[in-house]
């Protein structure tokens, strides 16, 4: 496993988020300076905010993640001949197999993340661990709700793509890792929260032991029929509590770099 430098920038995207009081006012907020594109087209804040108009009105509660999902260029995640598509609710190809998931998906995800009972208690999740790059969407909607993302990321060509494409945003707190996600990322342990982009029968141990008491876990799960459903988990200081919650698609877990 070898780690790549962290982008060298001191900014970060958008600033850090303001509470508001209610989903909708949340979406508000979103419109607002901490947008990064300004202009027309795929880079105007309006595209955006219809996004972020459709979570509010499915369920994502936290203002924090509709200010960060709609503070992040989606469109400057996906091919050129897909960036008409990249703010409706669908996934899309990225390459090599992988898509990017869509943005309820993202926004649910991290959305139970953040409801981890250490963020409760301190207000902010320090470290997270999130498994599989992918294009590097999620981790820079994650670049702006915690304090550090580590992001691992088996497929070289996959890991040399994110950093291409999440280097102009000037993320300092986000930490490029090429390596085998089923492995976690040692050095960085313990994480508040962990995040997986891809799912398999079981969760890896390393990801438990990884986790930090009061931290929690977020990965899709394949059950018995052959569908996969989201799982998180707890760690306490009892040990570990799981819920299984809606069904989702995603590529599978595999370990391996290639």
């Amino acid at each position: 496993m070898t780690a790549s430098r962290k982008p060298g920038f001191p900014a970060r995207l958008g600033g850090a988020p303001k509470p508001a009081a209610s989903p909708a006012a949340g979406a508000r907020a979103a419109a607002g300076p901490a947008a990064l594109a300004q202009g027309l087209g795929m880079d105007s804040d309006a595209v955006r905010q219809r996004m972020v108009r459709r979570l509010a009105q499915a369920g994502i509660g936290r203002a924090e993640v509709l200010q960060s999902m709609g503070s992040v260029p989606r469109h400057l995640f996906v091919d050129t001949a897909l960036a008409a598509q990249a703010y409706e609710e669908t996934s899309l190809p990225i390459g090599w197999g992988q898509t990017i998931s869509k943005p309820a998906v993202v926004a649910r995800m991290v959305d139970l993340l953040l409801g981890a009972p250490g963020a409760q208690a301190q207000g902010k999740l320090a470290r997270v661990l999130e498994i599989g790059t992918g294009c590097g969407y999620q981790a820079a909607v994650l670049a702006q709700l915690v304090r550090e993302v580590y992001t691992v990321e088996r497929l070289r060509a996959m890991h040399e793509r994110a950093r291409d494409r999440l280097r102009p945003l000037r993320l300092a707190n986000v930490h490029l890792i090429l390596g085998d996600g089923m492995l976690g990322y040692a050095p960085g342990a313990p994480y508040a929260g962990i995040i997986a982009a891809a799912g398999g029968e079981q969760l890896p141990d390393a990801w438990c032991e990884q986790l930090a008491v009061g931290g929690r876990l977020v990965a899709p799960v394949v059950g018995a029929g052959g569908g996969q459903a989201l799982m998180v988990i707890d760690r306490t200081a009892q040990g570990f509590v799981q819920n299984v919650l809606e069904a989702v698609h995603f590529v599978p877990l595999k370990s391996g770099v290639a």
